[in-house]
């Protein structure tokens, strides 16, 4: 870059400079900010120390213009312009606009220090100048103490801005007076070094955003995982376990989203340059809004749409939408008026091959719940606008998230007004009960970067006790956020299922609550949606959910044919079997070791784990006699007992190509089978005292089940006199 010196001018200096020479010396290391340049930051970073092109400036004026803190009028000692500055140039790109800002927002920092820099050196009011111009003097003074009052290095390839350069020759002009009144105020407050004079709130704010790491999420639409981390071990980054191992060119996973890098802040200008960002592989997002979205993930069925209630990031849509089926579900957005706007988000969302978003130009509390197009969201994602004050990097978090500057004027001051808070409580409370007034939709996911408990906990208590989601309708309740991943050292769960990260130098505030409605006991849930759930929570990892086999799907159509017809009966056998079992399984008094019965398994059960017919005797009817002794109904011959085997004999053998699931083999010990027999003289019957005790045992290599009495140890048979015992007893196997 060409460079040419500024000429100085120094016909206004007066002779009392002498005597505050050496106050000037002192101060010429004194800077406001005493952020050390790490090795690693680029050339980029470098030149900021060099002065703006004059274009920046004009920008960061105008945004200070807007944003300055207006004081009492009995304590006004510099007056600004109420209008935009003249001549105000547009952005050229994201860098252009994010100098501007962090400029501005520097000069907003240290408004007061500014300004009584200015009327102590005297230079203050400036009758050459009007009031439209002191945002400009205030933004280029910050600019010029920052350079150690040093004169910029200006780019030829722009052309000068005359106002700029008027306001530069004034300030260099009096650049000695400015450099002793900052030495005397930095004396007054009694500060090691000027930024010292800040609020405690805002020199750790700066702390954290010096180093906070840069969080990023993989588009699995373009690229896998695999690939990710296969192309950056190629470009040499190293993969370490955690934050605090970063070293030179590495990165970590994130303990919270699987799909989440993690790399070290002063990697970002080498990181733009690669190919995964250039190509929308890899894209950085603030933490917060990749909760969020996994937040909403978890909750999907596998055809539901969401709805985004506000525009925000594009980022944010982008991600959410690679999480989503493109085929079967929408992301429905809100607030996209302009369209120019929507032609612009639309080709984002091509490069980034996204094709299932879906634009909508009314605001989220002006649509109505009831229209046609929203019939199918499940899952509305609320990013309420708030104060911010958990980000550590306000400039990104606005430009990120199309925030209001205004913004800006609460951070820099380290707390927000009372009835800015109240302001903002209330809107968002609005926009949570208009969402739970949407009938079909099945859950809520709120989430906001405050640190404030009125934008957070309250807001959501207030909306869950206002009744908003209607008297015929389920109500919500809380229910803690499911992620991929869970990193609890860094997570703060309260008893009433919130979710915060608090801001620290690894993250920006986060807090997140799902709401979701209680179940409606009429309504079932299909597979398809439990699977769905399940492969969200990732509980179906390496299990091939494949297409059913034409047999089952002719099954299932049969079933749907011959349901109304059949569905009686079916109802009145399961009654029967469930009665039968709960009866049997009640706990009672044994008093032999030898005779007890262990049923482990209902019926149903039972059946599922033969995969051939089982050969059943059928039963002999014993004759009448009254010497016998009374069978309880409760035996193996009751009706209920006899339909399930009945059912168990039709059952086909399965067809080699037909799935065979092999189930844990059970042992099931049956009731005893008396044969009697009697006298043929028409004497008192002789009832043998010979037990017979079938073993039902599932082969161990798991290929076939079958019953045999001869095999089964292989046939027990415990010889007993008990012609009078058993009469005692109503269950005579016991």
């Amino acid at each position: 870059m060409n460079c040419k010196i500024m000429p100085i001018l120094r016909s206004s200096l007066v002779p009392s400079v002498d005597n505050i020479a050496n106050e000037t010396s002192a101060v010429q290391d004194v800077t406001f900010s005493n952020e050390a340049i790490p090795p690693e930051k680029s050339s980029t970073s470098l030149t900021e120390k060099n002065g703006y092109q004059d274009s920046v400036y004009l920008n960061a004026a105008n945004i200070f213009q807007g944003i300055h803190n207006e004081k009492p009028q009995d304590k006004i000692l510099v007056k600004y312009g109420s209008g935009p500055l003249p001549f105000l140039p547009d952005f050229k790109d994201e860098q252009f606009q994010r100098l501007s800002y962090e400029l501005a927002f520097s000069a907003l920092k240290y408004q007061d220090v500014l300004e009584n820099i200015l009327i102590d050196s005297g230079i203050y009011p400036i009758q050459s100048m009007s009031d439209e111009l002191t945002s400009l003097v205030v933004v280029m003074l910050y600019d010029l103490q920052e350079r150690k009052f040093e004169a910029r290095c200006v780019n030829d390839d722009e052309a000068p801005i005359g106002v700029v350069q008027e306001v530069e020759q004034y300030l260099c002009s009096f650049r000695t007076k400015l450099a002793a009144a900052l030495a005397r105020c930095r004396i007054k407050h009694d500060a090691l070094s000027i930024e010292h004079i800040l609020p405690e709130t805002i020199r750790r704010q700066e702390q954290r955003a010096s180093a906070l790491p840069l969080y990023a999420w993989v588009n699995t639409l373009k690229a896998s995982l695999e690939e990710v981390h296969s192309f950056l071990q190629k470009e040499g980054f190293t993969k370490v376990e955690s934050v605090s191992e970063f070293v030179g060119s590495s990165y970590c996973l994130d303990t919270h989203c699987e799909d989440g890098l993690v790399f070290p802040s002063f990697l970002k200008e080498h990181l733009l340059t690669l190919e995964l960002f250039t190509n929308h592989k890899l894209l950085f997002q603030d933490k917060s809004r990749s909760l969020a979205v996994h937040s909403v993930k978890a909750l999907l069925n596998m055809d539901d749409d969401v709805l985004v209630a506000h525009m925000g990031s594009w980022l944010t849509l982008a991600h959410m939408s690679a999480l989503m089926n493109q085929e079967t579900s929408k992301v429905l957005v809100c607030g996209v008026k302009s369209a120019a706007k929507e032609a612009e988000l639309k080709d984002l969302f091509a490069q980034m091959e996204c094709k299932n978003i879906e634009l909508l130009c009314e605001d989220f509390t002006n649509i109505d719940p009831t229209d046609h197009k929203l019939q199918k969201v499940k899952v509305i994602l609320l990013l309420p606008r708030c104060s911010g004050l958990g980000v550590s990097n306000p400039i990104e978090f606005i430009l990120k998230e199309h925030e209001d500057a205004e913004l800006l004027r609460d951070l820099s001051q380290g707390s927000v007004a009372e009835d800015k808070l109240n302001t903002l409580a209330q809107q968002q409370l609005k926009e949570l009960m208009h969402a739970m007034q949407f009938a079909k939709v099945q859950a809520i996911v709120y989430c906001t970067c405050s640190v404030y408990p009125e934008e957070n906990e309250a807001v959501v208590n207030k909306a869950l006790g206002s009744g908003a989601e209607g008297t015929k309708a389920q109500p919500y309740k809380l229910c803690p956020p499911v992620l991929p991943l869970c990193g609890k050292s860094e997570v703060n769960s309260s008893a009433e299922n919130f979710f915060k990260l608090e801001p620290s130098d690894i993250s920006n505030s986060c807090f997140l609550a799902v709401l979701t409605r209680e179940k409606d006991p009429s309504e079932s849930v299909s597979v398809k949606d439990v699977l769905a759930r399940a492969a969200a929570k990732g509980l179906l990892e390496g299990i091939d959910l494949g297409k059913p086999t034409r047999k089952e799907e002719k099954k299932k159509k049969k079933h749907k044919v011959t349901q109304p017809k059949t569905a009686t009966k079916e109802a009145v056998m399961q009654s029967k079997i469930q009665e039968f079992l709960e009866r049997e399984m009640k706990p009672s008094i044994i008093e032999s070791d030898s005779s007890t019965v262990n049923i482990t398994a209902s019926t149903s059960q039972i059946v599922n784990q033969t995969n051939h017919s089982v050969p059943l005797k059928k039963s002999v009817k014993p004759l009448s006699n009254s010497s016998l002794p009374a069978m309880s109904k409760n035996t193996l011959a009751s009706p209920s007992m006899q339909k399930v085997f009945e059912r168990q004999r039709n059952i086909r053998k399965p067809k080699s190509e037909d799935r065979v699931m092999f189930l844990k083999p059970v042992e099931i010990v049956l009731p005893p089978v008396m044969m009697p027999y009697f006298n043929p003289q028409g004497n008192r019957s002789q009832i043998s005292s010979n037990h017979y005790y079938y073993r039902w045992v599932g082969a161990k290599n798991g290929t076939h089940t079958t019953v045999s009495p001869s095999a089964s140890k292989r046939l027990i048979k415990s010889k007993e006199l008990s012609q009078s015992s058993t009469g005692k007893h109503s269950r005579p196997w016991l």
